[in-house]
């Protein structure tokens, strides 16, 4: 296995370079979820290109196979996620977005560039490890219903079943050359609420011939609160965040309609689905109970992310033989959500973090925004221990 070990460190940093070219190419021509038909096509050529098979799911998926040595010993997944967000960029590099409005601020070009390099590290060493790699390079990671959910009703997990499956994610708190695992809960469920209050408008001046819209919202945001603070386990995280009000147009017009957008996230599945329950007895109690109407709607997303602490034990005992002992630390658990979680309801999964984070370069932005960039010297780290991860685990 060290011998083994030494050609992926080397290829890697043979390779690296050729990566960070595919990575700048992605970056330049970012596509949204579910729109992502030139990222599939890019993929697809790679492939072609390393003599990897490979099939299309959900129309801009692809999932390519890598058979090494006795294929049915193993079979091991590596995923990554290939749409962009809505964001313009604000960073003036050779390889910015040259789609206004769209730009990979989350690093999903990267993790598509971590996992073509770990393709074809794997496919070049194919006779010196042994199992099948299932490669998945996922779209719609930013949208509900999440490209994780349909890529598993058209059958990702059969035909061969992986044992385990491996995600990575850029992490720019964590500093380049690093990397960090967690067992267990490690990222929250996401359901958006759609909450629309419906009564008689009228003139501000005579609130009493009118239902107050505007002031019942008020007291529904403020009263949701107490779902959180006065039912929850306080040892269970959980956050509901109304983040949009919209209602009214003038000042003295008391508005007919008011919605209200927001968030709840949750680590327990079950207090998730609990809690559900009672924003929509809370919020119908008490908008019916103030005269007006109410339309509600709770668009479940995504579910939480379980590391199984098995697999993630093992994993990070071979990263720090691939890295360093000083190089390995424990990802936070973070209210962020992500549907690599849709795989963990199925089989083992392990979603760890790849540091892209370099104070010195001013590269210190986080995700989701218009100036997000990382070290690209972390493409090296991340194609390499993907492969590494990929033909190492075993017996978990």
């Amino acid at each position: 296995m060290s011998q083994l070990k030494e050609k992926i460190r080397h290829l890697a940093n043979t390779y690296s370079t050729d990566f960070i070219a595919i990575r700048h190419h992605l970056h330049a021509y970012p596509e949204l979820s579910y729109q992502e038909f030139e990222t599939s096509r890019f993929i697809r050529n790679k492939l072609d290109e390393f003599g990897i098979p490979y099939s299309v799911l959900a129309q801009t998926g692809v999932v390519g196979l890598i058979e090494g040595k006795n294929p049915g010993k193993k079979v091991i997944a590596l995923r990554a996620d290939i749409d962009a967000l809505p964001i313009l960029e604000e960073n003036n590099v050779p390889y910015k977005s040259t789609r206004e409005g769209i730009m990979h601020a989350c690093g999903h070009d990267v993790h598509t560039t971590c996992l073509l390099g770990a393709a074809k590290i794997l496919q070049q060493l194919r006779n010196e490890w042994e199992g099948t790699i299932k490669l998945i390079f996922q779209p719609g990671e930013e949208r509900n219903p999440g490209g994780a959910s349909l890529l598993i009703k058209e059958g990702v997990l059969t035909n061969p079943a992986p044992q385990a499956i491996f995600g990575l994610h850029v992490h720019p708190q964590l500093e380049i050359g690093k990397l960090s695992f967690r067992g267990g809960q490690v990222m929250a469920s996401a359901d958006e609420i759609y909450i629309t209050i419906k009564g008689k408008g009228g003139h501000a001046a005579a609130p009493h011939l009118t239902t107050d819209t505007i002031l019942i919202a008020s007291e529904l945001i403020v009263s949701l609160q107490q779902i959180i603070s006065r039912n929850k386990n306080p040892f269970l995280p959980s956050v509901l965040s109304i983040c949009s009000i919209q209602g009214g147009h003038t000042t003295n017009v008391i508005p007919s309609e008011v919605k209200l957008m927001g968030t709840f996230r949750a680590l327990d599945e079950e207090w998730r689905f609990k809690a559900h329950e009672l924003i929509r007895q809370q919020a119908t109690g008490l908008v019916q109970s103030m005269g007006a109407g109410i339309d509600l709607h709770i668009d479940v997303g995504y579910p939480s992310v379980y590391n199984n602490e098995a697999l993630s034990a093992v994993a990070r005992q071979y990263a720090e033989e691939y890295m360093g002992k000083d190089k390995i630390e424990t990802t936070e658990v973070r209210m962020g959500a992500e549907d690599f979680g849709y795989y963990t309801q199925h089989i083992p999964g392990c979603f760890y973090r790849l540091g892209v984070m370099n104070v010195a370069k001013g590269i210190t932005s986080g995700v989701h925004t218009p100036t997000f960039n990382i070290d690209e010297s972390a493409i090296e780290t991340g194609m390499g221990m993907m492969a590494w991860l990929g033909t190492s685990t075993d017996g978990f």
